[in-house]
């Protein structure tokens, strides 16, 4: 759903069931989703199944205020939970706006069996690089159907025709309608040009039943996950074409982990989306263009703001790989995240310098900075002890960094005046976006 649209406490809900969920559905949501999409996502995930009524199928209508007094939560928290939920395909969302209200029906979903987990070409990859390879083990040991040798016994199961006989009955009208087990599939923006893809291969190395919805489907997720673009997968998708003209997928999926483990040092990718933890939150109340600004940081993920910066368009590849080591390997907070990237590229004429970017990270590991406030603090402090170590006309005419290029926070007295500065402007724009 569209990020435009403001959900107020007020606003109605309604949750309908499009599926049969068991407490093996549960179990598979805390173990394999919950790595990967948070608790607080799978909180509200069986906070919605609670709500239904004794039928399982639809609950009666709600307001969004019982979702925060159940959950303990601020109504922006759930909403980011239930981007996350829609994202990996367990509930679908639909609104009617009305004059003064909305009307919001959550469509719930079961999830992914775990043979079709463990074999998909995003959640499973993920799912390995947040736990690790000794507890990922462990669960696919839990889920493994033990092998049996049956190679001494005799098959003597019985056939429906052997105990059954039909005979003449009333008759019976096909009944539709009826609940089933339904899991959703992710949605992927289209990420390669299938076009191109197959323009470059040369037509007597492909069969007419090569590229069948599943395999661009395959490759579509698999260029998502690795960042791979169209020549790049171009090149692997040729490799691994088999005799009979088919695309071997197993192939496929190695040589895509590979190029990327290769690329990245034995790395393997996990997914940019991480919000400010609610704890480290600056409590609201505060309507100052500092309290507007660190708001801000706190609400959109490391992968928003930098999309933000590049006017909508897709952050590159360099640039997100830079994201996932400040959240993964770094362990920064993601709110912390923005404000460093904030600074760096407007002190840097909008170039992301790793060099330097690692130089604050270290001091900001060994600070021990996990809030927003304190980023937005540390990184002033340090500014005027730099320009304080000018001591020459000629350093201060080449190492100066001008004003109006520094961060709207800078020697401003935000709590108590507003600015008109392009940074204002487009906090605006992004608030906007947010809401």
């Amino acid at each position: 759903m569209n990020k435009t649209v403001t959900i107020l406490p007020a606003d109605s809900y309604m949750v309908v069931n499009k599926t049969v969920l068991n407490e093996g559905d549960k179990k598979i949501i805390s173990q394999l989703y919950q790595p990967i999409i948070g608790y607080t996502a799978v909180s509200l995930y069986l906070t919605l199944i609670d709500d239904l009524d004794e039928l399982k199928l639809v609950s009666g209508e709600l307001t969004h205020h019982h979702l925060m007094a159940t959950m303990q939560l601020r109504l922006d928290s759930i909403v980011d939970a239930r981007e996350k939920l829609e994202g990996v395909g367990l509930l679908k969302t639909y609104v009617k706006r009305e004059r003064h209200i909305q009307s919001f029906v959550y469509l719930l979903y079961s999830p992914l069996s775990a043979q079709e987990f463990f074999n998909h070409p995003i959640l499973n990859v993920v799912l390995f690089n947040n736990l690790g390879k000794k507890e990922y083990e462990k669960l696919v040991g839990y889920y493994k159907v033990p092998r049996y040798n049956l190679k001494d016994y005799v098959d003597i199961t019985v056939s429906f025709s052997d105990v059954f006989k039909s005979s003449v009955g009333r008759s019976l009208e096909t009944v539709e309608d009826i609940v089933s087990k339904s899991s959703n599939s992710l949605i992927l923006k289209e990420q390669i040009d299938f076009n191109l893809l197959l323009s470059s291969l040369p037509k007597n190395m492909v069969s007419e039943r090569c590229f069948t919805a599943d395999v661009k489907e395959l490759i579509n997720s698999l260029a998502f996950v690795y960042h791979l673009d169209d020549l790049t997968m171009q090149g692997l998708v040729r490799d691994c074409i088999n005799e009979k003209g088919l695309i071997d997928r197993t192939n496929l999926r190695k040589a895509c982990r590979n190029y990327y483990q290769f690329d990245q040092g034995g790395k393997l990718p996990t997914l940019v989306y991480a919000r400010q933890p609610e704890f480290l939150r600056k409590e609201m109340g505060d309507t100052s263009k500092w309290a507007k600004m660190v708001y801000t940081f706190e609400n959109i993920s490391p992968y928003d703001y930098l999309k933000s910066k590049y006017k909508g368009a897709e952050p590159t590849s360099r640039d997100l790989r830079l994201i996932e080591n400040l959240l993964i390997d770094q362990k920064l907070q993601p709110g912390v995240v923005n404000v460093l990237l904030s600074y760096v590229l407007k002190i840097n004429d909008q170039k992301l310098n790793k060099n330097y970017i690692e130089t604050i990270v270290g001091q900001w590991k060994r600070l021990n900075i996990e809030t927003v406030e304190e980023a937005m603090r540390i990184t002033e402090k340090e500014h005027k002890k730099m320009k304080k170590m000018v001591t020459t006309k000629k350093k201060a005419s080449s190492n100066k960094v001008k004003e109006e290029q520094l961060p709207a926070w800078f020697n401003k007295e935000l709590e108590k005046e507003e600015t008109s500065s392009e940074d204002a402007l487009e906090l605006d724009r992004i608030l906007k976006e947010l809401a």
